[in-house]
Formats: C-alpha cells, structure tokens, sequence
C-alpha cells in the first residue's frame, strides 16, 4: 500500500482549502475545518502559509454580531491568482482577467465579422487584447480557458468542428498556447456554460444537472455526479443535433431534422415572424414584448412543442435533477418555461420517476461563458498556488 509523504498531504490540503474559498467564498478558521475535515491547528497552519504567500488575508467581519470577539474570516484575494478567460462566439469574442474567487477584473470584448472569424485574426486579437488587459491591471494571468461554439477535443484543444465559425480540424489549443505563453484549455462553450452554472449559478448543489443553451446553434453540457461529463477525448454534448423532425429542415451538420433547426435562432426568428436576416437585437426586443403577451406559448406557436420534445429526450437520456437554459432560451417567458416544465414532467419517464425536473433560466447573464472558460483554467492551476 502506498503511503502519501506529509508534503504531498499538506499541497492537497492547501489546494482543497483554497479551493473551497475560491467556490464558496470567505469563511472562518472554524468552518473552513468542520468542511474540510481538519483540526484547528492544520487549519491555522495552511491558513498562515497563504496569509504569507499573499493569496488570502483574514478580516474581522464588517457585520460582526453577538456579544465576544467576532471570529476572523479568511478572504481569497482576488489579484493572487488571475487566468485569463476567453469566449469565442459567433458573432463576438471577450476576454476577461479573473481572480481567485471568480471576480472579474477586467474586459474587452469586439464583433466577429468576416475575416476576424478565421483562427488566426481571432489568436491575434485575443493575445493583443489579453496583453492590453495586463498592461491596464498590472496583473499577470497563470493559465487560460479559451470557450468555442464547436466539438472541441478537450485534450489539446483541436477544434475538429465549429461549423458556425467555419472552423474545421483548428489546432487552436497550439496556437493560442504559443500566442499567450500559459497552458491553456479549450472547451466547448455549453460545457464551460454548465460548469459556470455549477459552481456560481443556478445549478450550485445539484450534483446531475444539464444545461441547454440556445445561440445560432444548440449545445448542450452535462453535470453528473458533481463533475463534469467529458466524453470519449472530450467530444461531448451535441445535442441539438439530436434528430426530432425526420424529413425536416436541412441542418450544416449534414444532418436534417436536428433540434437546433427547430429551436435556435433561425427558428425564433420564424416562430416570431421576424426577416431571416433580424439582428438578434430584435429577437430579444421581441421577447420582451412577448413576455407582456397573454398567450406567449400560443404566439410562439410549433415552436414551443419542439422545446418541449427535446427537452423530453434530454431528460429521458440523462435523468438530471435541473435543466438550466443558458442564452436565448433565457428570454423565453415565465408561462412558456412553466409550460415546458410541466410538460417535461408528464411525458417523461425519468421525471416522473423521481418526482419532476426543475427547468431554470441560467443566473449568469452574459458572463456564463467567460465564468465557465475561468473556472476549466483555475482547475489546472489551485493545486500549485
């Protein structure tokens, strides 16, 4: 039987203790040991040694309450360790510093049009906009999450497909790596979405969660067990290319009747009567409007019961506690989500089984991408702080 020398056991205390102040924010001494397990004087040891490395300080509580001295709390601090966050989307890209504990430091973020969508114009851009970021923040990034709209493996970070990019076999981990000069991580984006809304989100607890977002097209990432569902070499969560409509619409997949032919954001356009060429401005103008509607489902018309039909088959296939819908299915109304949820309920087994599936919009708004690309870099590098 192998046995772990006393280093080895204090570096996993030390990466689970800031690990757990990184997702969970400040605590006391007290806590921190009745979470983790650990007697008081471990904790006052690790503690110390991060006080002094600068990564955390201890503060008396600005609300102290009770009588007795307030316990001191143990703060994360944020410019200690900073990674770089990268969303690659369809029509736009971001970057962002962010520090220990999730809180962004900083952005940029510019439009994708033409040319700036091929790989090369996209590494340029982010490495120069990373590097003013740095300049401004006077803080260096250690690692880098790098979110793309595509089948990614996770390995290396090859794009082998981003159709809606036009990006096909993209060796971009290599590339961005050499352009930043940190280890990076590339994902798909609905991955790093559903591991946004499991550590700061919606899905925070649930340990089987699906998140299904909706942009030009449709993907899908997956909780299970608490961790994240990667798949054979990282190909994961395709699933609005699911067929749901034989004979359909022809998909660029190759596919016809995929799911995202029904419920992205072509189809909006159509179930709200919008020119095939609106902005999506005026989609999420129209969803506002939609929300004041007295029969939003019924306006919203086909459109609907094909949500419906592949969140059945999402449910049917992976038995989560919570689907959370990331992007434009967020300004999908109250009645239709109650709808969906209700729905969900009677026509699938798994939900009937074990008493219904909650159906949430995503918590994170236009961060979701850049939080869950930071949080895939911070797993790489807590563990060395």
């Amino acid at each position: 039987m192998t046995v772990a020398r006393p280093d080895e056991v204090r570096r996993f205390n030390r990466a689970s203790l800031l690990r757990l102040l990184h997702v969970g924010g400040p605590a006391t001494r007290a806590a921190l040991a009745t979470e983790l397990g650990l007697n008081r004087s471990t904790i006052k040891m690790l503690v110390d040694g991060l006080a002094t490395d600068g990564v955390v300080e201890e503060r008396v509580p600005r609300l102290a309450q009770g009588a007795g001295r307030p316990s001191l709390l143990v703060l994360p601090q944020a410019q200690a360790v900073v990674v770089l966050a990268v969303d690659v989307q369809v029509e736009h890209a971001a970057v962002a510093l962010v520090g220990l504990g999730g809180q962004i430091l900083g952005r940029n973020s510019w439009n994708l049009h033409g040319r700036q969508r091929n790989p090369e114009e996209v590494v340029t851009h982010v490495a120069e906009s990373a590097a003013l970021l740095v300049s401004d923040l006077g803080v260096r990034p250690v690692a880098a999450g790098i979110s793309v709209p595509g089948v990614v493996r996770r390995g290396d970070g090859l794009v082998h497909d981003a159709s809606n990019l036009g990006w096909t076999e993209v060796p971009f981990g290599e590339r961005m790596g050499t352009a930043l000069g940190i280890p990076v991580v590339v994902g798909n984006d609905a991955e790093f979405g559903a591991l946004a809304e499991y550590v700061r989100g919606v899905g925070r607890g649930a340990s089987d969660a699906v998140f299904v977002s909706a942009d030009v097209g449709v993907g899908g990432g997956i909780i299970a067990q608490g961790g994240l569902l990667r798949g054979s070499a990282g190909y994961l969560g395709e699933i609005g290319h699911m067929t749901v409509h034989p004979g359909g619409r022809m998909c660029h997949c190759g596919n016809e009747g995929c799911w995202e032919t029904e419920v992205g954001e072509a189809a909006l356009r159509r179930a709200l009567g919008l020119d095939p060429m609106a902005p999506r401005g005026a989609i999420v103008a129209e969803m506002r409007r939609l929300q004041r509607d007295s029969d939003p489902a019924g306006r919203l018309g086909e459109y609907v019961e094909w949500l419906i039909l592949g969140l059945v088959n999402v449910v049917n296939i992976l038995g989560p506690e919570l689907v959370v819908l990331g992007d434009l299915f967020t300004t999908l109304p109250g009645p239709v989500l109650t709808l969906a949820e209700r729905e969900v309920h009677r026509r699938s087994m798994i939900s009937r089984a074990i008493g219904g599936i909650r159906i949430e919009k995503s918590s994170l708004g236009a961060d979701l991408k850049l939080l869950g690309a930071a949080e895939a870099a911070f797993e790489g590098v807590l563990s060395a702080v």
